[in-house]
């Protein structure tokens, strides 16, 4: 999957990708703390690179250590114009398009301007608001057919989220 991805964004002239954690043999513990990301179906792939690496080549010690940037202002309370462009836009829109994706997790306030900036498509549906997904998205993929073992998630509710289930992410409640 994560080939195939590579191939397509590279097709559509986008750049490179920052893959960060996939998982580990045999599952975890990682050591970021993913617990997730033990059974293969999981990966965190950065918004955006920093500026400073886009055009050269990478040596492995440099790949390790790289941080995507976030989207966020330093405030946390909105979208950093400096970094929202429309590279997110177009990578969440062909990730969400790939029929294995099962759901994608970016910060509420992403999908907040994503319902707002692309209106009502199919593919938001896919996009589920999450905390600490401000400097990457996390794909989570369906499990594989045939693969017995293998429990799959919950159904997605109907929408495109962009409803009052998101602004919930905004309330009080939330915040605690």
């Amino acid at each position: 999957f994560i080939q195939a991805l590579g191939e397509r964004v590279a097709a559509e002239g986008l750049g490179m990708l920052l893959i960060g954690d996939l998982g580990q043999p045999r599952g975890g513990p990682i050591p970021s703390g993913h617990r997730s990301h033990q059974n293969g179906l999981d990966a965190d792939i950065g918004f955006q690179r920093p500026s400073d690496i886009q055009d050269r080549h990478l040596h492995a010690a440099e790949r390790e250590h790289l941080r995507p940037v976030s989207m966020l202002t330093l405030d946390r309370q909105s979208l950093d114009p400096h970094h929202w462009s429309s590279l997110p836009v177009a990578l969440l829109n062909i990730m969400a398009g790939f029929e294995e994706v099962e759901r994608i997790f970016v910060n509420p306030l992403i999908k907040r301007e994503l319902c707002r900036q692309v209106g009502h498509k199919g593919w938001l549906r896919k996009l589920r608001p999450w905390w600490g997904h401000d400097a990457h998205f996390h794909v989570r993929l369906r499990c594989p057919e045939g693969e017995t073992l293998c429990l799959p998630q919950a159904p997605l509710p109907a929408g495109d989220g962009c409803d009052a289930t998101l602004e919930w992410w905004f309330s009080e409640e939330a915040k605690t």
